[in-house]
Order: structure tokens, then C-alpha cells, then sequence
């Protein structure tokens, strides 16, 4: 229940290929000197007397395929199955990585034991997701465009890939040769990944636009819109689906509800406090993908405000004036959060309480405040909580205490969390490598 502080200042990176990274042995300790770096003036608390009951999650479960940017359409994946010493088994170039001029935004998907990855240059590119061996690569920018654009990401259902870019259209490609099956045009650049289920195709542009396509030829199902922003982070969302519903978050702060057949609105709500004065903190961006599981909604704005809502009618159960970025993670009865300050906390679903609290490194030079590290995640797998970092850190921390359990040094940078299927892990580093830990 105390506050358990991970900010390392790291001296020396010497266990790449360690296989207690994860934490299966005991991890020697890090070296360097421990310190405690304070990102805000008033930092998240656990919250000590509320009788809080000991962390139980269910049981791991293996899982075949991860369609879409946060899993499944509902982006609730719990608690995921990996091995027990996990090790990189091979690395692939995966095109184009980040530049001053373009990013990586969209989470690599799995499907047909294929792995689909789009680039900086919006190209799309699948993999044998057992051995890493390219299958196919296909280009999406358009002829007539020769600008840089960043693209958003990528999604599948039924033997089609669907991506978002920032050229201003959906595609579908053909999953088993890469070859375009159609273009749709849409009302401004896409950012975020695509949601699809049920033969529907849902993207969201950075116009807070909401497109509805037909998975089958790209037809416009319907469309809906928020409130136009003149500003927002660099990167999009994707709306999360579950039944009849799809939840649809806009870089205003604004959460819709709508219905699936015809983007009527059930709800809506804003996610934003009145009290942030920072630049980009004043921003109520919602970046973080929301998650729908068993009748609750949660979601993060980056304008300090984080939510459990009632799925069928809205209204707020709890909420929290913690804001972030990332996508919160549920699992069972637990929900897990990476804040703005680089806090890793852990949360009752059902009540909003705090368990735990652990601070992350914030600065590669922690002494002068020099190399901000923006940190992504979490996953939770067998037992882990899997966090990365803008610094090339995979680190795990114990899910029922947030102690942290080992580290392993990436290749390069990360920006986007790691995904997982069939036992092995997968990130995708900003120089564009794909990587796979089994």
C-alpha cells in the first residue's frame, strides 16, 4: 500500500538478452544511484485508508490474434498469457521510422498468423509472425500526392486490412497479398487507428469527424462530427466498439456514444477540469483508447480528468483528476493507468480508489532535468505490467504491487506499446524495427 518510487537514474544498460527482465529469476539491481524526480508539485496518492482489499486478477489467458490497435474492438484485453522467460527471438525492418517530419502512431495488428505494420511513409508491410520473414509490402500514398503525411494505423476482420491515413482516406488491403481493394475518401487526415467490427469500418479524423464505412467496398455508412479543434496532440484514437455501441472520443475532450447502425448519439460527455493552465496541458485531447468491459466505460483525457462511466446511459460512476495519455488497461476488477507525470498507478474499477502508485524515470538526466522520457503502456502479461519508454527501456513491474521486477534495453526509442499474441511479445521502435520476444 506504500508508494513504491522507480525513478532510476540509469548509468550503465548491460542486460540486453537477460532473461529475468520480466522478473522469472531474481533481477540483479539496477545500477546507478536511486533517486525520487517529481515531475508536478502535488503527485497521485495512493489512497492509504480506504480498507483496500489485496490486488487479485484472474488467471492469464492465451490469446490467438490482436486485430486492432488495443486488441479487440472493445479494448479490454485483461490479462494476456506470455512465456516465462522471455527472449528476442528475431527482428525485422518494417520500412520507414520517425523523423522530425513524420511519426509512428499506429500499433503493429496480428491476424492469420501474419503481422501488419505501417510505417512512417504509410507504407503497409506483413510478416510471418512466428518468424519475422516479410510477406509483402504495399505503398499507400497516392500518385498524385508527394507530400509526407502521417498515417494513423491499422485494422482487420474477415481477410481484409484496413488502414488510416493522413492522406485523407481509409484503404483496404487484401490481407494475404497486400493488394488495395478499395480507397475511401474521408473528411481530413486520419492520426488514429481504425476500430472494425461486424463489417463496419470506424476512423475518426483529426477534424473530430466520426466515418462509418462498409468493410465491404467502402461505401459511407454515415458519419458524425464534435467539435473542430484548432490544435491537439500528434497523434489520433481509435473509438472503441462492444454490441450496439460505439464509443467515440475527439480531440475537444468530448466522449460520444453512438449507435452502430446510424451514428445516432445515446450520450455524451467531456472530459476536461477548468484548472490547467499549461500549454499543453490545456489541451483536453483524448488520446488514450477508450475501453468498454462488462457495462463500464473508462477513459483518460490529457486535461486532468479520468472516468468510469455507465455504458448504457452515461453517467459517471467515478472520477479522477488524473490525466494522461495512454490507454487505461483493465483487468478483472483492476484497472491500470500511465499518467502525464510518468506515474504508473493502480486502481479499483469499480470504485476509482487508488492501490498503488509507482514513478517512472521522467529525465535521461535527471540531475540537470536534460531528455524528457515519455513513457507508453501498460500491458499486463502473466503477472507483468509492461511499460516502455522514448529512452529504449522494456520494463516490468509487479501488477499487485508495482514494485518493479527487471528491465531489458530495446533496440532504439519506443513510442508505441507493445502488443501481444500467441505467447510472444511485439513492439515496433521508432527507427521502424519490429521486434519479437517469446
Amino acid at each position: 500500500m506504500t508508494r513504491r518510487i522507480a525513478g532510476v537514474l540509469i548509468a550503465v544498460l548491460a542486460l540486453g538478452g537477460c532473461e529475468s527482465w520480466l522478473g522469472e529469476n531474481k533481477a540483479p539491481p539496477l545500477p546507478g544511484k536511486r533517486i525520487s524526480v517529481l515531475s508536478r508539485e502535488k503527485m497521485v496518492e495512493p489512497d492509504i485508508g480506504g480498507g483496500l482489499a489485496k490486488i487479485v486478477l484472474p488467471p492469464p489467458e492465451d490469446n490467438e490474434d490482436w486485430p486492432q490497435a488495443g486488441g479487440y474492438s472493445n479494448h479490454a484485453m485483461h490479462h494476456m498469457l506470455v512465456g516465462d522467460a522471455l527472449q528476442r527471438v528475431w527482428k525485422s525492418d518494417a520500412g520507414t521510422g520517425a523523423g522530425k517530419r513524420r511519426r509512428l502512431l499506429g500499433q503493429p495488428i496480428i491476424a492469420e498468423g501474419k503481422i501488419f505494420t505501417v510505417d512512417a511513409s504509410s507504407m503497409v508491410t506483413a510478416f510471418d509472425a512466428n518468424t519475422g520473414k516479410r510477406l509483402w509490402r504495399t505503398e499507400l500514398t497516392p500518385d498524385d500526392t508527394s507530400e509526407v503525411y502521417t498515417s494513423g494505423g491499422l485494422g482487420y476482420e474477415d481477410g481484409q486490412v484496413f488502414a488510416a491515413t493522413g492522406f485523407a482516406q481509409v484503404v483496404a488491403l487484401d490481407a494475404r497479398t497486400g493488394k488495395i481493394d478499395w480507397r475511401q475518401t474521408v473528411s481530413g487526415p486520419l492520426r488514429g487507428s481504425p476500430t472494425v467490427r461486424g463489417g463496419r469500418v470506424f476512423a475518426v479524423t483529426v477534424d473530430n469527424q466520426t466515418h462509418a464505412l462498409a468493410a465491404e467496398d467502402g461505401s459511407v455508412l454515415w458519419t458524425h462530427a464534435g467539435i473542430a479543434e484548432s490544435a491537439g496532440l500528434l497523434a489520433g484514437n481509435s473509438p472503441a466498439v462492444d454490441g450496439n455501441m460505439v464509443v467515440v472520443p475527439y480531440s475537444s475532450g468530448e466522449l460520444f456514444a453512438l449507435r452502430v447502425e446510424n451514428g445516432s448519439m445515446i450520450w455524451q460527455d467531456s472530459l476536461s477540469t477548468v484548472r490547467r493552465t499549461e500549454n499543453v496541458g490545456a489541451l483536453m485531447d483524448i488520446r488514450g483508447r477508450p475501453a468498454i468491459d462488462r457495462g463500464r466505460v473508462y477513459a483518460i483525457s490529457n486535461a486532468d480528468m479520468l472516468v468510469c462511466l455507465e455504458e448504457r446511459s452515461g453517467r459517471r460512476i467515478w472520477e479522477k483528476e488524473i490525466g494522461g495519455v495512454q490507454s487505461p488497461w483493465i483487468a478483472g476488477d483492476y484497472l491500470y493507468v500511465l499518467t502525464n507525470s510518468n506515474e504508473v498507478l493502480a486502481l479499483e474499477a469499480k470504485t476509482g480508489r487508488i492501490v498503488w502508485v509507482t514513478e517512472m524515470q521522467n529525465w535521461e538526466n535527471p540531475k540537470d532535468r536534460e531528455g524528457r522520457i515519455v513513457w507508453v503502456g501498460p500491458v499486463l502479461a502473466s503477472d507483468r505490467l509492461i511499460v516502455a519508454s522514448s529512452d529504449g527501456k522494456l520494463v516490468s513491474l509487479s501488477p499487485y504491487t508495482g514494485d518493479m521486477l527487471g528491465w531489458e534495453e530495446a533496440p532504439a526509442a519506443i513510442s508505441i506499446a507493445p502488443i501481444i499474441a500467441n505467447g510472444t511479445m511485439y513492439f515496433l521502435t521508432d527507427d521502424a524495427d519490429l521486434v519479437a520476444y517469446r
